[in-house]
C-alpha cells in the first residue's frame, strides 16, 4: 500500500492550486519555456515562477535552462504515483461498499425489518 506521505503530500499540495493545475494541463501537451506558460495566466512572472517551484519541488515539473530559456517538463511517473494513491482508496472503498451489500442482500435488505414503530 502507497502510504508514503513525504512523496504524495507535496504532490497534492502542488495539486491544490488551480493555476498550478491549469500549468500542469499546459505542460501535458509537451514542454514549454516559462514565458510560454506565463503568457495565457493573467498574474507576474514572479508570480508564475513561484507556482512552478512548487511543481518543480513536488517532482510534478522539471526545468532546464539553455542560455537564457529556461524549459519546462512534465514528469508523468510522479502523477502516476497520486493515480496509484487514488486507486488504493478506491478499490479499499469499493470492497467495504461490496461486503455492504452482500450483508444487505443477506439480511433481505431491510436492516429494521420486524422493529415496531
Amino acid at each position: 500500500m502507497l502510504n508514503n506521505t513525504a512523496t504524495v503530500d507535496p504532490l497534492f499540495h502542488a495539486l491544490g492550486d488551480p493555476t498550478r493545475r491549469a500549468l500542469v494541463e499546459r505542460l501535458s501537451r509537451g514542454p514549454a519555456s516559462v514565458s510560454e506558460l506565463a503568457g495565457p495566466v493573467d498574474m507576474t512572472l514572479s508570480a508564475v515562477l513561484q507556482h512552478l517551484a512548487v511543481l518543480e519541488s513536488s517532482g510534478l515539473v522539471r526545468s532546464e535552462k539553455t542560455g537564457r530559456v529556461r524549459t519546462c517538463r512534465l514528469d508523468p511517473a510522479v502523477l502516476r504515483t497520486a493515480e496509484d494513491w487514488i486507486t488504493e482508496r478506491r478499490a479499499t472503498w469499493e470492497g467495504r461498499l461490496d461486503r455492504l451489500a452482500d450483508y444487505l442482500a443477506a439480511d433481505g435488505g431491510h436492516p429494521n425489518e420486524g422493529d415496531a414503530r
